[in-house]
């Protein structure tokens, strides 16, 4: 998310951080800079304007040029302006539905990723107690009615559907008496869509918000298509009226035009980022952790929040009191990278820890995701006596599992290699936390927490 991005704008404030001192001439050369990198990322160039306005007239001032630490005084203020661009001038307001059967009106353009992005929205819902009805009121595109059944049986959501001879709004009525019969709490309503704005898609979505009490529209913007996507949303919202936007495909090459630029362009605010195309890969939008993205800072709690959610509890809370038994083996192993894998690709994990996110995007560190896979294939090519007894892994059982999992007999030993070693530290942290002086290191290493 925001790779390329990242990469320039920390290459600005690198060469502001090497000078002891800054000039206004250094201000504004970095500020030109910065003007570039946005502009090539595909955001509005009146949004660029006035972000830089705003910086410069605090930097040019004490803030910056009278710091003992100017390069970071630098790096503060811009960062403080991200926030301010993506949350608005009035800051983020909480996302809330009200009411006994609330509804939630889904609409985009074909191709936007409207449709997967309502049944993310009822697997958010659903993780936070509330009992979802996915409604299809696509009539003009059948496959998409099929296609959110089909998401509907993967998410364990209940579709309603009245085929593609009924009226919309018909449906969306109906749903309303099936939710409240059946005990659900919140009807997503999933729209048509069109390649591109009409006339006709736009009465049809009117009539709907008129037929039934909407209580939220959310507009689903392709962010790979930058001020195209503002565009679209400024269109949808003078012709229908939206409460706010979700980006799709936020996981891709993405440049962030769309994200740096919506706010100040439409006033309506980015609710949820599409972060992968599994149902469980919606994330609720924070203005101040994507600005923290942006600048190669980290997004810890995003990632908290992502691992809380991923995590089962119970196989976590046994495999810390194996671990503080010293009894962690390669059953453990392999529990352990799936709950990894679950919390997305490792690249995107690895970019909401402070300062990975630099070092990723500089090309200091290159991520394998190939080498978890690899290590997943030889494990699972071992039997569950030698996951639980890994010392019995000799010459013979190593050349079976290297030929059961396509892998060569060196990857197998560079595996039984890292876990050893993994196992040595997981074993002084258990050492370690038996004594007074080891928990006060411990408590030391990881911030008091």
């Amino acid at each position: 998310m925001f790779e390329g991005l990242t990469e320039r704008l920390l290459g600005v404030f690198d060469r502001l951080k090497r000078k002891g001192v800054l000039t206004e001439e250094d201000v504004t050369t970095s500020l030109r800079q910065i003007r570039l990198v946005l502009l090539e990322a595909d955001v509005s160039f009146k949004v660029v304007r006035d972000f830089l306005a705003r910086v410069k007239a605090r930097a040019v001032g004490e803030e910056v040029l009278g710091s003992l630490t100017p390069g970071q005084q630098m790096v503060k203020i811009v960062n403080q302006e991200l926030i301010t661009l993506l949350a608005g001038e009035g800051g983020e307001q909480e996302l809330r539905l009200t009411g006994e059967r609330p509804v939630v009106l889904v609409a985009g353009l074909n191709g936007s990723g409207k449709t997967t992005t309502a049944a993310k929205l009822a697997v958010w819902y659903r993780d936070r107690r509330r009992k979802p009805l996915l409604v299809a009121t696509d009539v003009h595109r059948p496959a998409a009615i099929a296609q959110l059944e089909t998401l509907g049986e993967r998410c364990a959501t209940p579709v309603f559907q009245m085929g593609d001879r009924q009226e919309p709004v018909h449906i969306a009525r109906a749903a309303l008496s099936h939710a409240a019969a059946h005990g659900q709490d919140l009807l997503i309503i999933d729209t048509a869509g069109r390649l591109h704005i009409d006339d006709a898609l736009m009465q049809e979505l009117a009539e709907l918000k008129r037929g039934v009490e909407v209580q939220q529209t959310w507009l689903v913007l392709d962010a790979m298509t930058g001020q195209d996507a503002v565009t679209v949303a400024d269109e949808f919202e003078k012709q229908v009226g939206v409460d706010g936007y979700i980006l799709s495909k936020m996981d891709s090459d993405a440049r962030g035009g769309a994200a740096l630029s919506i706010r100040a362009v439409t006033g309506k605010p980015i609710r949820f980022l599409g972060i992968g195309e599994k149902v469980g890969d919606l994330e609720e939008y924070h203005a101040d952790r994507i600005a923290n993205r942006i600048l190669g800072m980290g997004d810890v709690l995003s990632l908290i929040e992502r691992a809380e959610a991923a995590v089962d509890e119970q196989v976590a809370a046994e495999l810390e009191e194996r671990l503080r038994n010293n009894q962690f083996d390669l059953e453990d192993f392999r529990t352990q990278l799936g709950q990894v894998h679950k919390l997305g690709p490792l690249e995107q994990v690895l970019g909401m820890l402070p300062g990975m996110g630099q070092a990723l995007a500089s090309g200091q560190m290159v991520v394998d995701e190939s080498r978890l896979k690899h290590w997943q294939a030889i494990l699972d090519s071992m039997t569950v006596y030698e996951r639980r007894n890994p010392e019995v892994i000799k010459n013979s059982r190593r050349k079976r599992i290297a030929a059961g999992s396509g892998m060569e007999t060196r990857d197998v030993n560079e595996l039984l290699r890292q876990f050893r070693q993994m196992k040595a530290m997981f074993t002084q942290f258990a050492g370690m936390e038996k004594t007074a002086r080891g928990r006060r290191q411990l408590h030391k290493w990881f911030g008091g927490r």
